[in-house]
């Protein structure tokens, strides 16, 4: 559905702290009905023995891009807390380039939030924005942090009052209008028109190389409207 509007895939990595199958694997089937995939993976769940497994799987599978997250607090059990994301970064750019046949290293990614930006995430590949309903927002954080590799801006669809509420309980960072709220309540297509206009807001301003969209539930929607915005 969303393949004629997205360049690639995001595959999430097990963010609730329970067994999934492996981002590796979902994003090696996504390559192989034709999409680009970057597997998300986590530091939460992983020491450096598991990071190496993934590793040698992904180059078995020909799966190259990763996002490296810190990982959301697990609802069940710790964490294991031997690896970080930093590690995680040094630990692709060299165990993971040891495994390149075709001179090609993996391209590694961070995610970026409202504040400062470390030093050392300067070495990724590529950046993910945290999500935000601001492009006013977003626009401010990008012209404060100049970096040179392509950067994403977070862009989420709202899809229920309820999923609002949770998200802006669980993520103080983020900052959801009380206007786009209440009309979510009163029409559940208001998220999608919202983010489909910040969509569009972004693309115009030239600011990011793309938007990393989470379309939730509604991704028939958001396909069918952005194919047509974009025509």
């Amino acid at each position: 559905m969303l393949t004629p509007v997205a360049s690639a895939f995001l595959i999430p990595d097990n963010h609730l702290g329970r067994a999934t199958v492996s981002s590796v694997a979902v994003a090696h089937e996504v390559e192989a009905m034709g999409g680009r995939s970057i597997a998300c993976l986590n530091s939460r769940d992983r020491n450096e023995l598991g990071l190496r497994r993934d590793l040698l799987t992904a180059a078995a599978y020909g799966v190259d891009q990763f996002l490296c997250v810190y990982g959301d607090k697990p609802t069940t059990g710790g964490r294991t807390s031997e690896l970080t994301v930093r590690t995680m970064l040094d630990e692709i750019r060299a165990f993971g380039g040891d495994l390149v046949t075709d001179g090609t290293p993996p391209r590694v990614g961070v995610v970026a939030g409202p504040g400062t930006f470390p030093a050392w995430k300067r070495a990724a590949d590529f950046v993910f924005a945290q999500v935000s309903f601001s492009v006013e927002a977003l626009l401010a954080w990008r012209e404060r942090v100049r970096l040179d590799v392509p950067v994403y801006a977070g862009v989420m669809v709202l899809a229920s009052e309820k999923l609002a509420r949770r998200l802006a309980a669980a993520i103080p960072d983020i900052t959801i209008p009380e206007d786009l709220v209440r009309r979510v309540a009163a029409d559940r297509d208001a998220g999608i028109d919202a983010a489909c206009e910040q969509v569009l807001a972004l693309r115009a301003s030239g600011a990011f190389d793309g938007v990393h969209l989470i379309p939730v539930a509604r991704y028939r929607a958001v396909a069918a409207r952005l194919e047509a915005l974009l025509a």
